[in-house]
């Protein structure tokens, strides 16, 4: 039931047309849909990596968490209420959404929607960069990596390393506490600094050259 990579960001925006700027005009991403409510984004074989909807809060809505199949979700989400963790089994239309097969969501202590899910759709054409870059490393290793803000990484880490399972990868003390977690290779999925705020830091995703 292990959590493997993470999978996709959804994030909320009232500006579409600068967001569609920049991921494609500096980032190299390609849209494959636009609306007057949102706009979904490829970055490989994957149908979608990037979700962002209108509006007006302007922060991350989600972050998705992908496990093997069926089973593991199954298990996973079994786990997470004998963690007291409150689970919903996501409808089909949120699925759908995701262009995966089944997923559950959940929050962490500071308030952030978790989604864990399986059986994320591949594309029927190849990834068509909207400029001449190198590709981004996926695959295996994932979207990229999250960096939260919390206003208590002793709150925060028990959750994130005991119930979720990610395992740590470093950390530092000065001039600020930040602390770097993997669940693949990749070097950390997901980091933590201790600002006061709870929030979203930033998102990365890397080019293979």
């Amino acid at each position: 039931m292990q959590l493997q990579s993470l999978g996709y960001v959804g994030i909320a925006a009232d500006k579409l047309e600068d967001w569609s700027a920049f991921a494609t005009g500096l980032l190299g991403m390609q849209v494959i849909e636009r609306g007057n409510s949102g706009l979904a984004l490829r970055m490989d074989d994957r149908k979608q990596r990037l979700l962002v909807d209108r509006d007006s809060r302007n922060g991350c809505n989600f972050y998705g968490w992908e496990v093997a199949d069926a089973a593991a979700l199954d298990a996973f989400a079994a786990h997470l209420e004998e963690k007291g963790v409150a689970v919903t089994r996501e409808p089909r239309a949120v699925a759908d959404r995701r262009c995966v097969t089944d997923l559950i969501s959940f929050n962490d202590p500071m308030g952030n929607r978790l989604e864990v899910f399986h059986g994320a759709a591949l594309a029927d054409a190849p990834f068509v960069p909207s400029r001449c870059i190198s590709g981004f490393r996926t695959g295996p290793l994932g979207l990229g990596h999250v960096v939260l803000t919390t206003d208590s990484i002793a709150r925060a880490m028990p959750f994130y390393q005991d119930v979720l399972g990610f395992r740590l990868s470093d950390y530092t003390l000065a001039p600020f506490k930040a602390y770097f977690f993997h669940i693949n290779p990749r070097h950390h999925s997901l980091a933590m600094i201790e600002t006061g705020k709870n929030g979203m830091h930033h998102l990365m995703v890397e080019m293979f050259s």
